[in-house]
């Protein structure tokens, strides 16, 4: 989804302009059986519907678009979701009670256009990727106290920050998307410490990296690549150092493209799509497992899923999915719990 620049207009503008094609989680409810469509073994895949739960937002006049992202859940149960494009003055950073199926705004500012959002496991703030900006934000978990994390240049050439994965000690992993609107290979992963002192530069020559997110025992990263819908992986030393590295999937997603990445406990991989309200869910062997849509009654207004959080300790997951119809939640029932891979990023 989604260069810096000075001017946040010129960044939502951006971000728009790509997103037009495409924009014009314990429960027991799945959805569906076995699907008609073969999967890459000569298999099936099956289908998941997934329920809606609440409209969050609407699309806002002066955007003209609205585009909800990074899903993560709170020590107090409730989801945190942010609104890539809400203009200055209004909610860019939701709560949201899913019990009640009820939000309240939790932080707005007159810069950020933020795409993700994550707690991290060092000091619990929740931090957010401004991509206009090139910043990464933290925020105390009640919305307060809104502290730059990082800001500048890295290894000479600004961050188009868009996902973030923290290791177990709450140092940063960011997909940094930079070459998204020229179309290029110059996407990167940086690491940036927990003090936000020291960025790091792991991989680059990615293909508008996007989604990030590590694999169960946090040997390794799973990156996805927006322009070439594709995920890569990224093998790490005890250092946090990429060792190797290899094209691990390739999304067959038509007019859609390769945007957030979640793991559940049994290691699969939840990817969603830009440009389709749905998302792709494969094992770590790269074996396509199922698809998870939204029903056929609302696909029409609405038109990208781009991330999800699956219910730490549960099943159920909650996507975010956004069109011209504004900025939803939906729900179903993850293949697998829901671990720290699966709630934000």
């Amino acid at each position: 989804m989604r260069r810096l620049t000075i001017r946040p207009l010129a960044a939502l503008t951006a971000l728009a302009a790509l997103a037009a094609p495409a924009l014009t989680g314990c429960g027991t409810q799945t959805g569906g059986g076995p699907a008609a469509d073969p999967a890459s073994d000569g298999g099936t895949v099956r289908t998941v519907r997934a329920q809606h739960l609440l409209r969050l937002t609407q699309t806002h006049e002066e955007t003209g678009m609205t585009l909800l992202e990074g899903p993560t859940f709170g020590e107090d149960g409730r989801l945190v979701v942010v609104d890539v494009t809400a203009p200055a003055g209004e909610p860019k950073v939701w709560s949201v009670d899913v019990r009640r199926k009820t939000s309240r705004a939790l932080h707005t500012d007159d810069r950020g256009a933020y795409t993700s959002a994550q707690f991290s496991p060092y000091d619990g703030r929740l931090y957010l990727t401004d991509f206009a900006h090139g910043d990464i934000v933290s925020l105390a978990p009640d919305g307060g106290d809104p502290r730059t994390f990082f800001s500048g240049e890295v290894d000479g050439t600004p961050m188009n920050p868009d996902d973030i994965a923290f290791d177990r000690e709450g140092n940063l992993y960011v997909s940094d998307s930079r070459g998204l609107t020229e179309g290029v290979s110059q996407g990167r992963v940086v690491r940036i410490d927990r003090a936000g002192r020291k960025a790091t530069v792991l991989a680059v020559g990615l293909a508008a990296t996007n989604g990030i997110s590590f694999d169960t025992g946090h040997r390794g990263l799973w990156i996805s690549e927006l322009t070439e819908n594709r995920v890569s992986y990224l093998r790490l030393d005890g250092e946090g150092r990429v060792t190797s590295r290899h094209t691990a999937l390739r999304v067959d997603g038509g007019i859609a493209q390769t945007d957030s990445i979640a793991v559940d406990a049994d290691g699969n991989l939840y990817q969603a799509l830009h440009g389709r309200p749905a998302m792709a869910v494969y094992d770590r062997h790269g074996e396509r497992l199922a698809t998870v849509e939204v029903p056929a009654r609302d696909a029409k207004g609405l038109e990208s899923a781009t991330n999800v959080a699956v219910t730490p300790g549960g099943t159920r997951a909650y996507m975010t999915v956004s069109g011209p119809a504004g900025g939803h939640l939906y729900t179903f029932d993850a293949l697998a719990e829901g671990i720290r891979q699966s709630n934000g990023g």
